[in-house]
């Protein structure tokens, strides 16, 4: 068709071109095209999505390109298509995305056998459930409406086919994360990171993409059985970087460097002749270790235990028994504290025994005031000279 344009204009079916909206009607839009000649978009054909809303979104004086359906109709006009413009629009995009290796947002439309469709630039693409996530991708339905970073990974124009990936993002941006904490831990340093896994061992922790391990002996100053104890999967904590071998990708990590070793400050604590309460943790033959507080064990020998013979301190005390021990030394650089329960059991009996005299001497004193000695007191000194004869 020849348009009168100040010279000959050629449009034939296929051509992608440009108008201005002159009429919007119920069911189509007239659009300008130039030459004093005027196109028809059909309702269906104006938009890639939402179609039944779009008459409220075009208004005259509007310009875009249009793609040419049909050259004429029974009346005379072009026939239309801005839908497929914006397709082929949105095509030219998605295939210079693909060389350039761009990022793209895309949202999620429906969940699929196998995967995900998503809406991007308006064109319809599929991602692959083994390429949403690094890891396992889990039930899909939880990505509906949700946006995706995504990269174009797959690009067929004829048959309109985008196959895209969020997990190229993730992987990439996830080698770069540890190529940078490899180029910048060192030992010392204090950082923070996620309990990702435990093992009877110890726990890994992620630092950003590299795992460090926290070793049992260095979840806390105390004694441990299991890091369950400690810390759980999930936990965010702040660790010391102990070593960081770069070579053999290894790093060892502390928690307990982070809270301070007990013993710096055990003379602030507790002082000698003190009396407190422990936890047995163990017995020995010579005697039982008590934890005053984790980190801090003293050893009470077993010729402390009682004020008689001990054959063994397991006649006295148990692994998990809680007891009172008086502090007999305290040696911060050597880290020893030696406690006693027959001394502490003795200065009891020695405070309860005041006690006890003078609630005496009140009831005594109530009852009878004048009477201040007992027979004890007076014939005391006798009757131990007449034991000795």
């Amino acid at each position: 068709m020849n348009l009168d344009l100040g010279s000959p204009r050629q449009i034939k079916q296929g051509d992608v071109i440009s108008g201005i909206v002159v009429q919007v009607r119920e069911d189509e839009v007239l659009i300008d095209i130039g030459g004093k000649s005027e196109g028809v978009i059909p309702r269906r054909e104006l938009s890639l999505k939402d179609a039944e809303n779009v008459m409220e979104n075009i208004k005259v004086g509007d310009e875009f390109n249009v793609y040419v359906l049909r050259v004429d109709n029974d009346e005379g006009h072009l026939i239309l298509s801005k839908k497929r413009a914006d397709k082929s629009k949105a095509l030219d995009f998605l295939e210079d995305a693909l060389e350039e290796k761009t990022e793209l947002a895309g949202k999620v439309a429906r969940v699929v056998k196998g995967g995900l469709l998503v809406d991007v630039e308006g064109v319809r693409g599929f991602v692959p459930a083994s390429l949403i996530e690094r890891g396992y991708a889990g039930d899909l339905d939880k990505y509906l409406d949700k946006n995706l970073r995504l990269r174009v990974i797959e690009f067929d124009r004829n048959k309109a086919k985008v196959v895209l990936s969020q997990k190229a993002i993730l992987q990439e941006e996830f080698l770069h994360t540890q190529r940078e904490l490899w180029d910048t831990l060192e030992a010392g340093e204090t950082r923070k990171g996620t309990v990702r896994h435990l093992t009877n061992f110890g726990a890994f922790v992620d630092l950003g993409g590299v795992d460090g391990l926290l070793h049992i002996s260095e979840l806390s100053w105390g004694r441990v059985k299991h890091p369950s104890e400690v810390v759980q999967e999930g936990n965010e904590i702040e660790v010391y970087v102990i070593s960081v071998d770069k070579e053999k990708k290894r790093i060892s990590l502390s928690l307990k460097k982070i809270q301070g070793n007990p013993w710096d400050k055990v003379d602030e604590r507790y002082e000698v002749g003190e009396i407190v309460t422990g936890t047995v943790m163990r017995t020995v033959s010579f005697g039982a270790f008590v934890q005053l507080e984790p980190g801090v064990e003293g050893l009470v020998h077993i010729s402390r235990m009682a004020n008689y013979h001990v054959e063994k301190p397991e006649d006295i005390v148990n692994a998990g028994d809680e007891i009172q021990v008086k502090i007999l030394d305290i040696n911060k650089q050597d880290q020893r504290i030696s406690l006693s329960i027959k001394d502490a059991q003795e200065d009891k009996n020695i405070d309860d025994g005041k006690k006890d005299s003078y609630e005496g001497n009140d009831r005594s004193q109530g009852s009878s005031p004048s009477v201040g000695v007992n027979l004890g007191e007076v014939f005391g000194d006798l009757l131990s000279k007449v034991e000795r004869n």
